[in-house]
């Protein structure tokens, strides 16, 4: 395969949001049939796709490291060790190092592989109700200079700033949305759709669903979705009211709220959230 090959290949993963590695030989010692430059692409669950490294042993080595990258996020340089059997067996036992790999192969070399993860565009969805929304125009202020790709559903917006993508469609079916686990979805309908938006999320594994609403409508719209038979693992996992508890009192306060949640929890990371038997600030979220 060639480079018109390799490059038709990673388009077509970016072009479906799936994860991918690209790992390059960046340096060998000694005897390898793998050479600087050589690559291979490996998808999110380990498979070639694209190109070698120089021989079977050190592939599978590396969609081990691959793998681990995916799930970091963090590109990487590992040492593959092509050793004979009794080398690589001891040399395995002792190594203290996740970054070198000792492999079963009479080679006798190294290669230094640069190990990268592709992960698609974390993506934003603003699912609005039409009409000013301060929040929601911060929002994707706020995303946009994040790098997520956002996504608004708003039949009738009044924004200042541009969505990367802008659903205006009044009966939009948000089963079409295809969700999935590596996204956020923030609710601003403002009491008028909460039930059918958040039901109808309730068929995706989103990583963060945020509802903007009073503590009391919080409350209301949770015990209105369980009684419409909505899983009460989905209504757990709604931030509502959404946002980190950093005494927000304007729009933008609020969409700072909002937004650091979901970088935090992105991260895996948790903040202090509102509680529901505080008084709500003046201008707080409706």
């Amino acid at each position: 395969m060639g480079q018109k090959e390799y490059a038709g290949v990673v388009s077509g993963l970016i072009a479906h949001r799936e994860p991918f590695v690209l790992a390059t030989v960046v340096r060998i010692e000694g005897s390898s049939l793998g050479k600087p430059g050589f690559k291979t692409v490996i998808s999110g669950n380990g498979q070639t796709l694209y190109g070698s490294l120089g021989g079977s042993c050190p592939e599978s080595a590396i969609a081990n490291a691959a793998q681990k990258a995916l799930r970091t996020g963090t590109p990487n340089v590992v040492k593959v060790f092509l050793e004979n059997v009794e080398n690589s067996v001891n040399a395995t036992i002792v190594s203290q190092s996740e970054d070198e790999v000792h492999v079963e192969t009479n080679c006798g070399g190294m290669m230094e592989v640069y190990v990268e993860p592709y992960l698609p565009q974390q993506r934003l969805f603003l699912i609005g109700q039409g009409g000013k929304d301060d929040v929601e125009n911060a929002l994707i202020k706020f995303g946009k200079a994040l790098d997520f790709e956002v996504i608004v559903i708003d039949h009738a917006p009044l924004l200042t700033e541009e969505p990367d993508i802008l659903i205006k469609d009044l009966d939009y079916d948000l089963s079409k949305l295809d969700v999935v686990d590596s996204d956020s979805v923030v609710v601003l309908t403002k009491g008028e759709r909460d039930f059918e938006v958040l039901e109808a999320l309730s068929k995706f594994k989103p990583r963060f669903v945020g509802l903007v609403a009073s503590r009391q409508r919080a409350v209301e719209d949770a015990e209105g979705l369980k009684r419409r038979g909505v899983p009460e693992q989905f209504v757990g996992i709604i931030r509502a009211p959404v946002g980190a508890d950093i005494g927000a009192v304007t729009p933008a306060e609020i969409a700072l709220s909002i937004i650091s949640d979901i970088v935090a929890t992105n991260h895996g990371k948790k903040l202090p959230q509102k509680r529901q038997n505080e008084k709500p600030p003046v201008a707080s979220q409706k």
